[in-house]
């Protein structure tokens, strides 16, 4: 097949990802497959600046350039000064090739200032979309594929097919993020012990499991002699939930929750021998770091969304026909039935598989 472009005259590449962490983190093979097409080329990112550490350390990656989270709460003159040095920035790089991941307006903005000769998006509607791109590829919905295919369909239209090695998702925790975690599992007495890694919590309330399901969880596995460690992100609502379940449990796990970076998480997931967590990021990074993985969904699809190129157990109602609804919750309400009814044996039974086929 005749390339729809010519990457070897490609030097300079941006890949735009202005979302969460996850999925910037499901971003992570476009970077890969470009670098292994076009060895010689520099490729950068742009993502907010609370995701850049899913990205720091991937091998394929030049620069990180970010946008801040923040930015909108300072004065009309801050952030025009700093949307200004981001854009001399990125208009200094002189890049070839641009990738838009999203249909966030800002790419579409950059596709046409920044002077790529070559810039590829997902295709949506409006004529000033349409013409701010040189490519545009269609976008499969329904739940029919996985997330990180529909990036790689941006690499696809412009003639660059990726082999399926070279697809999985990449995370690199560092040496210092290893450091620390080491000695925090020395403490525990579980450097030479394997453990499970629980990360019941996520930023959205109507993607968690029930506390009591949860809590039921641990105890079961410690009853078959397993350790378990329990961590969440470091916000008042998800160290409360961990406390929450803890105080619910015969025996209590190792309580890390909110004391690690992203990094930290990482690594620590890599240490561990099975990862049961919900949709959200923590899943993504047990899949890249090749955890085998536990995990449990409601209203988001698995499809989509599930754990991508590691041993998984998927954990989802099969009396909810109505899932997966895309909602907040049922009627709105931030609890989705379909996620809380799930029973605590349904998700041991899958722990127990799991560890049995990995083992």
């Amino acid at each position: 097949m005749t390339p729809t472009v010519d990457f070897d005259r490609f030097k300079r590449a941006l890949v735009i990802k202005l979302r969460h962490h996850g999925d910037v983190l499901l971003a992570s093979p476009v970077f890969s497959v470009l670098k292994a097409r076009a060895p010689s080329m520099e490729i950068d990112a742009l993502v907010y600046d609370d995701t850049e550490e899913m990205l720091t350390l991937h091998p394929a990656i030049h620069s990180i350039h970010v946008v801040g989270r923040k930015w909108r709460q300072l004065s009309p003159f801050g952030r025009a000064a700093a949307e200004w040095e981001l854009f001399r920035r990125l208009r200094a790089a002189r890049y070839d090739l641009l990738v838009h991941l999203t249909d966030h307006p800002r790419g579409a903005w950059l596709a046409r200032t920044l002077g790529a000769r070559t810039s590829v998006a997902p295709r949506r509607e409006g004529r000033w979309w349409r013409s701010s791109f040189t490519h545009l590829h269609p976008t499969v919905g329904g739940g029919r594929r996985h997330t990180v295919e529909t990036h790689l369909d941006a690499l696809r239209r412009i003639g660059l097919h990726p082999l399926p090695e070279a697809r999985r998702l990449v995370l690199h925790p560092g040496v210092a993020a290893y450091a620390v975690v080491d000695a925090l599992l020395a403490q525990h007495n579980l450097s030479a012990q394997p453990f499970i890694h629980l990360h019941p919590a996520s930023r959205w309330r109507f993607k968690c499991w029930s506390e009591e399901g949860t809590a039921e969880l641990i105890d079961r596995l410690h009853g078959d002699g397993h350790r378990v460690v329990v961590t969440a992100a470091p916000t008042d609502a998800e160290r409360q939930l961990v406390e929450r379940v803890i105080a619910r449990c015969a025996r209590a796990p190792v309580n890390l929750a909110g004391a690690l970076s992203l990094k930290q998480l990482a690594a620590l997931t890599d240490r561990a021998r099975l990862f049961i967590g919900v949709d959200s990021a923590p899943m993504h990074i047990a899949a890249a770091m090749q955890t085998p993985t536990v995990v449990l969904f409601g209203p988001s699809g698995e499809i989509e969304w599930g754990p991508w190129c590691v041993p998984h157990r998927v954990v989802a109602s099969s009396a909810h026909p109505c899932r997966p609804c895309g909602l907040d919750g049922c009627g709105g309400g931030k609890v989705s039935d379909c996620l809380v009814s799930i029973g605590s044996a349904a998700v041991y039974e899958a722990a127990r598989g799991l560890l049995r086929e990995t083992a």
